[in-house]
Order: C-alpha cells, then sequence, then structure tokens
C-alpha cells in the first residue's frame, strides 16, 4: 500500500469514528426531547384572596394529568402541570405569559378572572406574531366573558365553560317558566364578566317575561367587599324575590351569609355557588335557596350512571379532603387536548389549534363540539338546587347536596357570535 493509500485509508477510518461519535452524541439527546414532558402553564391566583380557588384548580389538572401519564401520556410524553401564582393580576399573568415563552412552554391554562383571560388572549397574539418559532395555545376552563369569543376571538384561545352569554340564555329560559318569580334584582362585581351579565339579565328577561320587574343592578369591587349587609339592606328593601348574580369565592359566599344573616328571604340564581370552599361557607343558608348553572355537579354522575366519574371524583376527594371534583370541563379539556396531538401526529401548537377546531368528545351526559367559528365549547348544561334533597353526594361534607332541575341540550345553550377569526395559514 503505497503511503498515499495508507493515509487516504485512515482519513476514512477517522471520518467514520468521528461520525459514529457524533451519533452516539446525538441518539441519546434525540431521545431525551422526546421523552421530555408536555408542560402546561397553569396560570392562576395562588396567593390572595382566591387563592383556595387556583389551588384547587390546580389540584384538579395535576390529577387529571397523573392518571393520563400512568396510561401513557400523550404521544407517549408525559404532561407536567407548571403551576404560576398571578395573583388575580392581569399584569402579573402577561408577566408570567413571557417566562413560560422563555421555559419553552407553549400551552398554557387560566380561568380565574375574565380580566386576566383578556389580557392573556392580547399577549399571546402579540407573541404569537413575533415569535411563530415558540408559539402559545391558550387554553380557557373558566373565564366566561362573550367577547373572550366574540370580539377578542383569537385563533390561539379556547374556551372550554360555556360563556356568560350561554349560561344566561339558560338562566333566563328557565326563569320564564317559574310563574312565582316577580321581582329581580342583580348584584354581580365590577369588571367585564359581572358587567356582562347586568346587562344580559335585564335584556334577557325583559324579552322573556315582560311581566318582570327588575328592581335592583348593582356592581361592587372584586375581592374587596368584607361586609355585604349595606347590598343587602338594598335588596330588602326592593322587595326582590330573586337575585342573580354573577359572583364567585368569597364575594359569593360573603353575600348570601349575609342574606341569611338578615333574613332575606329570595332564591338565588348564581354561576359558582359549587367552587370551592363556597358550599361550606354557605351551609345551611343555601339550603334550598341556592341555583347554580353548571356543566357539572358531582351527583350527575348518578343520575346519568358515570362509573368512571365517580371512581375519579370519589379518588380525588379521598386524596385532598375538602376539595371536590368541580371542574368537569378541565377533564374535557385535557381529553380534547390529548386527542387533538394524536390526529396531529406532534404536540406543535400550530398543529394542535387545527386539530381542535370542530372536534368533538363523548361525555356521560351527551356530546362537547369545540365550534370552530369562535373557540368555544359546545356542551350540555344543568340547573341544580342546594339542599337536602340530592340523590348520594354532599358538597364538602355539609349535609347538603346539588339536585338536578333542568337540563339544557348542547344545541340550546347556543348563541351567535360575531367572531371573525384570523387564521394562520397551514404552511406557515
Amino acid at each position: 500500500m503505497s503511503e498515499r493509500e495508507a493515509a487516504l485509508k485512515g482519513a476514512v477510518a477517522g471520518l467514520i469514528l468521528s461520525s459514529a461519535s457524533a451519533l452516539a452524541v446525538m441518539l441519546p439527546t434525540a431521545a431525551m426531547a422526546q421523552e421530555e414532558p408536555i408542560r402546561i402553564g397553569y396560570i392562576d391566583p395562588l396567593s390572595g384572596p382566591f387563592a383556595n380557588v387556583g389551588d384547587a384548580g390546580l389540584k384538579q389538572f395535576r390529577y387529571l394529568a397523573e392518571k393520563m401519564n400512568a396510561e401513557g401520556g400523550i404521544l407517549g410524553r408525559d404532561i407536567e402541570i407548571v403551576g404560576f401564582d398571578n395573583k388575580s393580576s392581569a399584569q402579573e399573568s402577561l408577566q408570567i405569559l413571557r417566562e413560560a415563552a422563555d421555559e419553552g412552554i407553549h400551552y398554557v391554562t387560566q380561568g380565574n378572572g375574565s380580566h386576566v383571560a383578556g389580557a392573556l388572549v392580547d399577549g399571546v397574539e402579540k407573541h404569537n406574531r413575533r415569535n411563530p418559532d415558540n408559539r402559545i395555545v391558550f387554553l380557557n376552563y373558566a373565564a366566561v366573558d362573550p367577547t373572550l369569543t366574540n370580539e377578542k376571538c383569537s385563533f390561539w384561545h379556547f374556551g372550554f365553560d360555556a360563556n356568560s352569554a350561554m349560561k344566561m340564555k339558560a338562566i333566563t329560559d328557565y326563569m320564564a317558566d317559574q310563574d312565582q318569580i316577580k321581582k329581580v334584582f342583580l348584584i354581580n362585581q365590577d369588571y367585564s364578566h359581572g358587567q356582562f351579565i347586568s346587562q344580559a339579565g335585564k335584556d334577557l328577561l325583559g324579552e322573556k317575561r315582560l311581566d318582570i320587574e327588575i328592581v335592583g343592578d348593582v356592581l361592587h369591587p372584586v375581592g374587596k367587599v368584607k361586609d355585604f349587609s349595606p347590598y343587602i339592606s338594598r335588596i330588602k328593601a326592593s322587595g326582590a324575590d330573586t337575585v342573580i348574580t354573577g359572583n364567585w369565592g368569597n364575594d359569593l359566599s360573603l353575600l348570601v351569609k349575609a342574606g341569611d344573616q338578615a333574613g332575606l328571604d329570595v332564591d338565588w340564581y348564581t354561576y359558582y355557588a359549587g367552587g370551592l370552599g363556597t358550599p361550606t361557607s354557605l351551609g345551611k343558608a343555601a339550603a334550598g335557596k341556592v341555583k347554580m348553572i353548571t356543566e357539572w355537579q358531582e351527583n350527575l354522575a348518578v343520575r346519568y350512571e358515570a362509573p368512571e366519574l365517580r371512581s375519579m371524583l370519589e379518588e380525588f376527594e379521598q386524596r385532598y379532603s375538602g376539595i371536590e371534583f368541580y371542574y368537569l370541563r378541565v377533564k374535557t379539556e385535557m381529553d380534547m387536548l390529548k386527542k387533538a396531538m394524536e390526529k396531529a401526529g406532534s404536540a406543535d401548537p400550530q398543529a394542535v389549534a387545527f386539530a381542535l377546531e370542530d372536534m368533538s368528545i363523548e361525555t356521560p351526559f351527551g356530546t362537547a363540539t369545540m365550534r370552530a367559528a369562535d373557540h368555544q365549547l359546545m356542551q350540555p348544561l344543568f340547573m341544580s338546587t342546594f339542599g337536602e334533597d340530592y340523590l348520594e353526594y354532599d358538597s364538602e361534607g355539609t349535609g347538603f347536596g346539588w339536585k338536578m332541575d333542568a337540563e339544557i341540550p348542547a344545541d340550546e345553550t347556543r348563541v351567535e357570535t360575531s367572531c371573525e377569526m384570523k387564521r394562520p395559514t397551514r404552511a406557515s
């Protein structure tokens, strides 16, 4: 072998060895990337007056992620829920959004406060325009301001709770059939969610029952009122037999308790009376008086013979004593996210967003469909009353539970949308 041939042979051998070494380094890296969890940033209050609500939501997301991971996760990858405390602040939430993006988190979820959700929609839109290689999808599990799926609608936002317009339609349809209702008082938190309920309640009752008199309409600061007795005095003086409120958390508990202490005899039509700690706070004060419009309460699992849901809620409540399995829509969100990623064949945010459009899943109560026009989930709703007459599950050990009064099929909850969505091209 000539000196030239020997040198060439050595060079080839070296190249092969170098390539093998590089491949040996690359293969574990690729495998590690494949095994990295799919992370979802949970952005909600974990401190302040609504910390208990945010903490309960975080526990339910993590519980469902754990169950999903035990069954193989999504596309062979685990789901990790990363908790962020936004202190109920829109500005804090936008800062968290930037942090989540810097950490490579492509999915965020939030629900407590439509003012926060509105800021996040804007923030995600701006971020995705500026960072096409690092996009984020916003999965909204509880913020229900209708503007989020109307004039503020976004391709990157998906609403998994029925919005306020849908719930108010269901509430007023039900109230229209209750002949004993004559005088209605509205009291709500002074932000977008409460403001909408105030206006929509008056408008819809005016259309459906001309004989019903609106005898009061009040907005109050969010999370700052410690004594609701002055408001109760106004309700009592008005002669109201019914109150509509979109209040949640302490703002609802303190309101109803103040009414009970003052001897106020009204029916309360609410959105969130089943929320964490509220049944415990209300107790006997709410029995037979407080109603709730929602997609879920635990006795529906008995009525509709849903053993999987019964098993889950019982296991969850054994693990987290004092916290109910409150958000069926969190399970719906997680199930649809998994189905969308499997349909897309990846966790790429844009591909998953397209896959979510018009997606349907079956629940024990019927079909839930993500309407493509505005990314609003269509699902059955239920009117229920809090009291001693319930099927099996009481709320938070109070001895009182929820009994279904009426089922509203998904098609009957639909309202028109003004959304004019701007979608990215599938190739971008």
